[in-house]
């Protein structure tokens, strides 16, 4: 089965808990056991999971991708967008995941990100379910 998300960015840079929504999709497709794959088909976009009690993580890890990447650079694209590229190749473009009683199966504190680097964009999130 094939579902997909689409969620928008209102800044350049930013970390978007998308895990409501997935669980929202998980419940209406009324898969309860299985697993699922995440996939942002963005070049300048990423998906993460981390935590997503204390907004506070989410900023560190920006803060920290931001110095290690800085926006302005010696660059050679001429979109003036590498460090997005960079940034989300860093994070990769795909998850697996569990799916146990019709919802994500993460831990406590986890959640799952759409990690925006070129924004603000709207943006497509594919889930595949196994």
């Amino acid at each position: 089965m094939h579902l997909e998300l689409t969620v928008e960015s209102t800044r350049v840079e930013q970390f978007i808990n998308i895990s409501p929504q997935i669980n929202e999709l998980l419940q209406r497709s009324q898969i309860q056991d299985g697993c699922c794959t995440v996939f942002v088909s963005h070049t300048t976009a990423a998906v993460t999971v981390n935590e997503d009690a204390d907004p506070a993580v989410m900023e560190d890890i920006l803060g920290f991708l931001q110095n290690m990447v800085p926006l302005k650079g010696n660059y050679r694209h001429s979109e003036g967008n590498s460090a997005a590229h960079i940034k989300a190749s860093l994070l990769g473009c795909s998850l697996h995941l569990i799916i146990r009683n019709g919802y994500l199966e993460l831990g406590t504190w986890q959640g799952v990100f759409l990690a925006e680097f070129d924004g603000p964009r709207t943006r497509k999130v594919k889930i595949w379910i196994d």
